[in-house]
């Protein structure tokens, strides 16, 4: 799925991403404009089905209220960079699974937001050593979507720091997990 706005470049670096990868307009209910393959694959849900709707399709009837909070906060101030939240979603065949989200802006040389950009990764049953490549994989995405955007008049706003505190977000997903065995989340 792609919207004709997004440029040529970007859906290019969205293409070849080894990392699980979604772009959602800034204003209004947040539609997505662009997933890849490795968010298909994550979530189960075809491109064509996910094409102008909220990415919260994926939280189900789950009550993670304090994840949501914490979402939606960063999407309605504009100046927050960036955000990383373990948040309960639930494939489309209904299996729910710890995302660890990691949302940020991606801004015109007006300063404007043009995108919301995010990636997803499955915490649920992480090894920490596939947590760790995976923060090493956004980190190197990150590093490579600066000069992809650039080339388009976009700037990647947020730095790597968020990313770096792999430890307390395997405990959170435990502790999310724990609870949605304890039937809280439902």
């Amino acid at each position: 799925m792609h919207d004709d706005t997004v440029p040529e470049q970007l859906r290019t670096f969205f293409e070849n991403s080894q990392v699980a990868l979604a772009l959602a307009a800034p204003d209004g209910d947040n539609p997505l404009l662009l997933v890849n393959s490795r968010f298909s694959e994550l979530t189960g849900y075809e491109q064509s089905e996910l094409a102008g709707r909220n990415c919260r399709i994926l939280q189900g009837e789950a009550d993670d209220q304090e994840a949501r909070t914490i979402l939606r906060a960063f999407l309605d101030d504009d100046t927050a960079a960036n955000v990383r939240k373990p948040i309960l979603n639930f494939k489309k065949d209904g299996t729910p699974f710890v995302n660890l989200l990691y949302m940020s802006r991606l801004r015109g040389l007006d300063g404007q937001t043009r995108y919301i950009f995010a990636s997803q990764f499955d915490v649920s049953r992480a090894q920490p050593e596939r947590l760790e490549a995976y923060d090493q994989e956004l980190g190197q995405t990150l590093t490579r979507l600066s000069p992809a955007a650039a080339e388009s008049g976009i700037i990647v706003e947020g730095t790597l720091t968020t990313i770096a505190n792999s430890a307390r977000t395997v405990a959170q997903a435990r502790l999310t997990l724990a609870d949605l065995d304890n039937g809280s989340f439902l």
